[in-house]
C-alpha cells in the first residue's frame, strides 16, 4: 500500500477515533462499514478495511455478527499496581477462595463465554478469572457439562416471560419467540450450547415450554401437535442464532468481519455472474443484498406462524393435523 494510502487511512482512523472519544458515536452504535467509508471518503476498499482493522486493534470497535462493526464498550479501568503492591484489598481481592460460591463461578463462566465464545470456557480459564485454583471449582460444580447447564439456566432465568400471555395467540407466540431471539442475541454462545436432541435439564426454560404449549393447546391443537410446533419454532430461532457464534469465531480467526469477508469474495462472484449463466442472481447482485439476521428471523417467524394459523383453522374445521 502506498504512503499516500496509509496517510489517508490514518486520517480516517483519526476522525472516527475522535467521534468515538467525544461520544458522537456511542458504545454499541454502528460505525461506518467498509462500503460506507469508500463512499464517504472516496478511498479504495483496502484502505477502508485497514481503517476498521486499526480501530479494532485499538479496542475502539468490535464486530457483532449480523449487525456490523460497532463502538466497543469502555475498557474497565485496571487495578492500580501500587495498591496491589501495598496489599490494599480491592473488591476482587477480598473475594478469597474461601468465599468462592456457585453464583460467582457461573457468572464468571458466562462473562468468559460472552466475551470470548463458548470454546474459551474451561474450568482452568474460569478459575484463572476468579483468581482461585482450578480444583476449587469442583467443590461447587461436577464438571464442565454441569457448569454449562447452570450457565444456560442462569441466563434464561434473567429474562422471564410475563406472568400472563396476551389473549391473542399469535401475539403471545411472537412475544415468546422474540424474547428467545433477544437472549440468543445477547449471548451468542447460547444457541449452540442448547441441545434439541439431548435437551439439558434447564429449569428456567420450562416456563417457556409451558407458555408455548398452553397457548397452542388452548387454541385447539392437541398436546402432541402443540409440542411439535413449539419445537419447530424453538429450533428455527436456534438455527439462525448459531450463526452468531460461528461468525464471531470466524471473525476472530480471519480478522475480517462478515462484510469485509464478503468484499474479498465479490470479485470472484462477479466473474462467475458475468458468464450469464445466472441471470436472476446477477440482477440481485446488481441491486445489492444486505444480510440482516434480525430481519431474516422476523421474516421466517411470520411465515411459520402463518403455518400454525392454518393448523388452528384445520382444528376448527374438525380436521386432524398431520403430526410426526
Amino acid at each position: 500500500m502506498s504512503g499516500q494510502a496509509v496517510s489517508r487511512s490514518g486520517q480516517i482512523v483519526g476522525e472516527l477515533r475522535r467521534r468515538i472519544e467525544t461520544g458522537e458515536l456511542a458504545p454499541g452504535e454502528r460505525v461506518p462499514s467498509t462500503r460506507e467509508i469508500t463512499r464517504q471518503w472516496g478511498v479504495a476498499m483496502a484502505t477502508a478495511t485497514k481503517v476498521l482493522t486499526e480501530l479494532r486493534r485499538e479496542g475502539l470497535v468490535r464486530a457483532v455478527p449480523g449487525v456490523g462493526t460497532v463502538v466497543a464498550p469502555p475498557a474497565r479501568p485496571a487495578r492500580p499496581a501500587a495498591a496491589t503492591r501495598r496489599g490494599v484489598r480491592s473488591a476482587d481481592a477480598s473475594a478469597a477462595p474461601s468465599a468462592l460460591t456457585l453464583d460467582r463461578i457461573v457468572t464468571a463462566a458466562i462473562e468468559v463465554a460472552d466475551a470470548e465464545g463458548l470454546a474459551a470456557v474451561s474450568m482452568r480459564r474460569v478459575a484463572a478469572g476468579l483468581g482461585v485454583a482450578t480444583m476449587s471449582l469442583y467443590r461447587h460444580v461436577t464438571d464442565k457439562d454441569d457448569l454449562l447447564t447452570r450457565m444456560l439456566d442462569t441466563v434464561i432465568a434473567r429474562d422471564p416471560l410475563p406472568a400472563d400471555p396476551p389473549q391473542d395467540w399469535r401475539a403471545a407466540i411472537e412475544l415468546a419467540a422474540r424474547r428467545l431471539w433477544d437472549q440468543f442475541r445477547r449471548h451468542p454462545w447460547l444457541a449452540p450450547a442448547l441441545s434439541v436432541t439431548r435437551p439439558q435439564m434447564v429449569v428456567s426454560a420450562l416456563p417457556y415450554s409451558e407458555w408455548m404449549l398452553s397457548v397452542l393447546h388452548s387454541r385447539g391443537l392437541d398436546l402432541r401437535t402443540a409440542f411439535t410446533a413449539h419445537l419447530m419454532l424453538l429450533n428455527y430461532a436456534r438455527g439462525i442464532a448459531v450463526n452468531l457464534e460461528s461468525e464471531r469465531e470466524a471473525e476472530a480467526y480471519s480478522g475480517l468481519d462478515s462484510e469485509q469477508w464478503m468484499d474479498t469474495q465479490e470479485p470472484e462472484l462477479l466473474d462467475i455472474l458475468a458468464t450469464g449463466r445466472f441471470p436472476v442472481l446477477s440482477r440481485l447482485a446488481t441491486a445489492g443484498y444486505d444480510l440482516d439476521l434480525d430481519a431474516l428471523f422476523e421474516f421466517g417467524l411470520q411465515r411459520l406462524l402463518d403455518g400454525v394459523a392454518a393448523l388452528l383453522d384445520q382444528g376448527r374445521r374438525g380436521e386432524t393435523p398431520c403430526t410426526p
